[in-house]
């Protein structure tokens, strides 16, 4: 009779800050996909994990689901629709990924992993990153800002949204 092969968990879900605080001192890199009880973790980019891992096949590669509800340290991330890819190494924040962009990604998963076994192997100083979880109109404005300021606006295929609110004043 032939052995059952060992099924290899690609994502460990963190469901609860104990969980969350255990995760973020394994060696290596952790890329953590931060997401609301009701929307799921984004399904989308499970296949782009199972490539990377096929192909990096490190042990200093780790991807997690976490559920922002549930965990104190991740408060800043509720009430966001888009996803939200953390990378974390050595406890540290060292990169953040917004929306589900395959090709950036696969690029900052490599680029880090990359970052940290030369940390690992020869030490130094890691580059910590600080995310204000800025609201999405709050990138939205910025994104369009600096569309301005390229002198880009009007062009056919931008894809820039904006909210606007104008508060009046009216006198009785």
């Amino acid at each position: 009779m032939a052995a059952k092969k060992k099924e290899v968990v690609l994502q460990i879900t963190i469901n609860s800050q104990e969980v969350w605080e255990e995760m973020l001192y394994l060696k290596g890199l952790i890329v953590v996909d931060a997401f609301q009880a009701w929307c799921g973790p984004c399904k989308t980019v499970v296949d782009l994990f199972r490539k990377i891992r096929n192909e990096v096949g490190s042990d200093l590669l780790h991807f997690a689901v976490a559920e922002v509800d549930s965990i104190d340290a991740l408060e800043k991330y509720r009430g966001k629709c888009e996803p939200v890819f953390l990378f974390y190494a050595g406890g540290e924040l060292v990169a953040v990924v917004r929306g589900a962009n395959a090709p950036l990604l696969q690029k900052t998963i490599l680029e880090q992993l990359a970052v940290e076994r030369k940390f690992l192997e020869h030490g130094g100083e890691r580059v910590v990153v600080q995310d204000r979880a800025s609201s999405k109109e709050e990138r939205n404005m910025a994104a369009l800002q600096e569309e301005h300021r390229e002198g880009q606006m009007g062009k056919v295929g931008t894809a820039v949204g904006c909210s606007l609110c104008l508060l009046l004043k009216l006198e009785p």
